[in-house]
């Protein structure tokens, strides 16, 4: 029972960005009240109850992570023997970079998953910010396979992927003469994303994405449009398009692949940190998870989804 009651936990909270409770209420205002009575108990350090909210790229990992670490162990003393005898409870939900930052400010998150960097003022107003970088990411620039451009042009330079995604290039041919005329169907995140924020401030600088660019509400919906449109091009996650391989194509930009070395030795130029952030030290028993997730079980969790562990 406890098994199947995490597992439903992990699995709505993914397609929710609300934290999931559990038992049916009997009115809208007793669900309200039960919601507001289980977000206090998220911010109370005193929960045995762990809420991660955030980044779309990073929630599914950590919903790995939690879902093994729970089939495997149940309850935290079984992982180790001086935490409560209580059921392992960890909730994940998405919702973008910023509602990570967010929830932990107000409270209502125990950590934000953030896939960028965190903002001065984000730190400022975290009171104690504490952050644990769970691995690298980066954006590819990807297109579907069966987009004649595959065959024309594997590179991009910067200036002609700000003339892609800002629509200079309206369509395929504009950019390349020997190409179809068919519009360029830009596909990005929503503003919440961190992803967002990476790609502008890495590439497109102080000019805009068109106004009528697809905005997808996680990274995982932005590459399935990708798949589902032959003449898409989007930011995709490096493990998200790891996950998806020879569905759509990345493109090399400045000459440069995204390939592991290239992220790390940093010459591949729109990367990211995924980022978990607190506020103050973690109690032991956010301390043991954080010890799985930084820890050997956890990081191959991080290279088998697609992207690059700390060790």
């Amino acid at each position: 029972m406890k098994k199947r009651f995490l597992s439903i936990a992990l699995t709505l909270a993914m397609v929710s960005s609300m934290a999931v409770g559990c038992g049916s209420s009997k009115s809208d205002s007793a669900d309200s009240k039960k919601e507001e009575t289980k977000t206090e108990a998220f911010a109370d350090s005193d929960s045995n109850q762990i809420l991660f909210n955030g980044s779309s790229t990073l929630a599914p990992v950590i919903t790995s992570m939690a879902t093994t670490f729970f089939d495997t162990y149940g309850t935290w003393d079984a992982y180790d023997s001086s935490l409560p005898k209580e059921d392992i409870a960890i909730y994940v939900s998405a919702g973008g970079s910023g509602q990570g930052t967010k929830a932990v400010i107000d409270g209502t998150a125990t950590f934000g998953m953030v896939a960028r960097s965190v903002k001065d003022e984000e730190k400022e107003a975290i009171k104690d910010e504490k952050e644990y970088q769970v691995g690298i990411d980066a954006l590819t620039i990807a297109v579907n396979p069966a987009n004649p451009v595959n065959d024309i042009l594997d590179d991009l330079t910067t200036e002609q992927i700000v003339g892609l995604f800002s629509g200079e290039y309206a369509t395929w041919k504009d950019l390349d003469s020997s190409l179809p005329d068919e519009e360029v169907v830009v596909i990005t995140r929503d503003i919440n994303g961190g992803a967002h924020e990476v790609f502008q401030k890495n590439i497109m600088g102080d000019t805009e994405v068109k106004a009528d660019a697809i905005q997808a509400s996680s990274m995982g919906e932005l590459v399935q449009d990708i798949i589902d449109n032959q003449y898409a091009i989007g930011y995709a996650s490096f493990g998200v398009a790891n996950q998806n391989e020879g569905k759509v194509t990345p493109l090399k930009v400045n000459g440069v692949a995204a390939t592991k070395e290239n992220i790390l030795d940093g010459s591949y130029i729109i990367q990211r940190p995924l980022l978990l952030v607190g506020s103050g030290d973690p109690t032991d028993v956010q301390q043991a998870f954080l010890d799985y997730v930084l820890g050997d079980e956890g990081q191959k969790t991080v290279e088998d989804m697609g992207f690059i562990p700390m060790k």
